[in-house]
């Protein structure tokens, strides 16, 4: 962070209400404002003063340039910076940056991912203007850039980012939030969907870091023997925090606080050299575009500390892997509409709104598990504290009974904690909240007042699975409140506890409050009929499926073309990423692994030779079978490069992990033999505790 900035305060970089209030006339800043909250169109009368004003704001705050900044399919971000300085004479600039240059911009859309959708020759995309995520400054060593976020799409209108599908699915939230709502009589108001989004990483020394090729090129080891020490000590979780990283999370979080972020929770996680950063809740959009920035923001000041930030999903084998668990829930008109309330009333809209989330994940799981689909999850799902692959609902114990006395229709006082579960305004009495152990094994859980999802992996965007959320709890509610509207007024909670109850009947199949780890559980999910879709090519193949591509299609999400595209994209990118693992484990296993393991040989030889020929017999036995046991682990290596140098030629993706996988096997078993002053690779044991 540049210490010169003029100002270090909360937002200070953000041109938030604050600043448009500075900056802007008291009409400008309203009609902003009711853009923002109230998702009403832009005044285009308006951009140019807003331009102008926050030009004058970031270049008074050391700006120089501008960039759309945007979300491609690359579920990175990007941007391309222009200066606010142009020549008018020699000698002579002048700083410009009109409404147009806020409100739309135009980057090559041939060279991110399309799926098809652009081609080299039809190069034309553009950027435009999210109004509802404010502008901000980005500062490096030499100066400052303002940000202006943007949805991306083609010249022909498809969508090209993650950002635009998130918003489409807002209005779809919105929408079946506002009509299931004037069912119970509340017909004011929007839907506010949040997010908190748990980050995990690793820290590893960035010596160590730059004597991986692996690390280096794909963010995890494809090699490493176990050390004798890892997690098993249960020593690491909220343990004290190092000093050094200490320091670099003080610095990750006065810059966070700067551009806004309220980054709330720090801490040592269960893996040695594992972490974790929690912010507090924010409205969905504004806290992707946040964790974006959280994720670049902690990179960027590892580096300046000697560190490396791992944001991939198992960077190491044998310990826990990193995910993003995303804590979402929707409010209406301020109230969380997950959050069991204080009255009947309260409680009905409660009930309804769960129903909608148990029928949405159950129907919908297929596609719930794909958003979560990557190469880097495919290492860390279904072990070490990471959910399984198949989908499934943690309610507890409590919320449990509750909704099976619901739809059984019992209202009498037979529960063993409350009584007269009915949803009748004068019946229905304070549902428990909160009283529920957690499961660390559930890929969503109910946690009081919100579900979390904690499928998704540390490095993906959350704009997709909040995406697939948004729309399959949308559909969800809109089924819900289209059967509601239909009762009759005097015998409305009579029929709205038929409707929720027939709901839970229809759908309890996805709800599980057990051990998602267990072999009991697998079978058990398939006697349900619950999908179990463990790799990313598996789960991908489920979204071009008829029902799903008219489910996105219907909710006015993404189109059919859409979906296709994105489709494709993802499948090369796990195809690439593959590749790129093999031929890296290859490469590391030719010039790094064998070389060493020959020299190992050659000086064990050496040895021998010699202590026979003075007659030295003692200790031989051991050198011997030292030599014999390290001939044996070159002769499989030899072997496993042979194997994944051939599928990696035929391009055979199954056949390139299994060939990673026995290479691994034959590489680690030769790491605790070879001379370790010999082995070129910094060991588990330096890289997870040595900071």
């Amino acid at each position: 962070m540049d210490v010169s900035a003029p100002e270090i305060a909360y937002g200070s970089d953000v041109f938030n209400e604050k600043a448009m209030r500075e900056h802007l006339a008291k009409d400008t800043v309203e009609a902003l404002l009711h853009t923002m909250n109230d998702r009403a169109p832009l005044d285009p009368s308006v951009a140019n003063e807003v331009a102008h004003a926050m030009k004058q704001w970031a270049m008074a705050r050391g700006a120089t340039h501008f960039t759309h900044w945007f979300q491609p399919l690359t579920g990175s971000t990007a941007e391309k910076h222009d200066a606010f300085f142009e020549p008018t004479g020699v000698a002579e600039t002048i700083a410009r940056f009109s409404g147009k240059n806020l409100i739309m911009g135009e980057p090559d859309a041939s060279s991110f991912p399309s799926g098809g959708l652009r081609c080299t020759f039809e190069a034309r995309g553009y950027t435009a203007w999210d109004v509802t995520s404010p502008a901000f400054i980005k500062r490096h060593s030499n100066g400052a850039t303002l940000c202006i976020p943007t949805v991306f799409c083609s010249y022909t209108g498809e969508v090209l980012d993650k950002k635009t599908p998130l918003l489409r699915s807002m209005q779809a939230m919105d929408r079946a939030t506002r009509r299931l709502m004037a069912c119970f009589g509340e017909t004011e108001g929007h839907a506010v969907i949040t997010l908190g989004a748990e980050q995990e990483y690793f820290l590893v020394d960035k010596q160590h870091w730059l004597k991986r090729p692996d690390l280096m090129q794909c963010g995890r080891t494809l090699f490493g023997a176990p050390p004798a020490r890892n997690q098993q000590l249960e020593d690491h979780y909220f343990g004290s925090i190092k000093p050094r990283v200490l320091a670099f999370m003080e610095d990750v979080e006065r810059e966070l606080w700067i551009l806004g972020i309220p980054a709330k929770t720090r801490h040592n996680e269960t893996a040695p050299a594992q972490f974790e950063l929690a912010p507090m809740f924010e409205e969905l959009n504004l806290a992707v575009d946040h964790n974006m920035l959280i994720m670049e923001t902690m990179r960027n000041i590892a580096d300046r500390h000697g560190l490396v930030c791992l944001l991939h999903e198992k960077p190491f084998a044998g310990v826990n892997g990193s995910g993003k668990h995303n804590n979402w829930s929707v409010a209406f008109n301020g109230r969380n509409l997950l959050d069991p309330g204080k009255n009947p009333q309260q409680n009905a809209i409660f009930l309804a709104t769960l129903a909608s989330v148990i029928r949405a994940v159950d129907l919908h799981a297929d596609i719930l598990r794909a958003a979560t689909a990557s190469l880097g999850n495919d290492c860390r799902l279904g072990a070490l504290e990471a959910p399984p692959s198949i989908i499934s609902i943690f309610l507890g114990d409590d919320l449990s009974e509750v909704i099976a006395r619901i739809e059984k229709g019992k209202s009498a006082d037979e529960g063993k904690k409350s009584a007269k579960l009915r949803i009748g305004v004068d019946t229905l009495p304070p549902i428990p909240r909160d009283t529920t152990d957690r499961n660390r094994t559930s890929p969503f859980a109910f946690t009081g007042n919100k579900f979390e999802f904690r499928a998704p992996g540390a490095s993906q965007n959350c704009s997709t699975v909040c995406m697939v959320l948004n729309t399959i709890v949308a559909e969800s509610m809109e089924v819900l409140a289209e059967a509601i509207e239909k009762l009759p007024a005097d015998r409305f909670h009579e029929g709205l506890e038929k409707i929720i109850g027939a709901v839970i009947h229809d759908h309890k199949r996805v709800i599980f409050n057990g051990d998602g780890y267990s072999t009991a559980w697998v079978e058990e999910a398939a006697k349900r009929g619950l999908p179990n879709l463990r790799t990313t090519p598996e789960a991908l193949a489920v979204q071009l499926e008829p029902q799903n591509l008219a489910l996105f299609e219907k909710m006015g999400v993404l189109m059919p073309t859409e979906v296709q595209s994105r489709h494709d994209v993802f499948v090369d990118e796990y195809h690439r990423r593959l590749c790129l693992e093999g031929k890296v484990a290859l490469e590391m296993a030719r010039t790094l692994i064998e070389p060493c393991v020959i020299t190992e040989l050659k000086t064990l030889a050496t040895t021998l030779q010699k202590s026979a020929a003075i007659g030295l017999t003692a200790g031989l036995s051991s050198i011997r079978d030292t030599a014999e046991q390290l001939g044996q682990g070159l002769d499989t290596i030899h072997v496993g490069c042979e194997t994944l140098a051939k599928a990696l030629a035929e391009e055979n993706d199954k056949d390139v992990l299994a060939a990673m996988v026995e290479l691994r096997k034959a590489v680690d078993a030769v790491e605790v033999l070879a001379d370790e002053a010999r082995w070129p690779l910094p060991k588990y044991r330096d890289i997870l505790f040595v900071h």
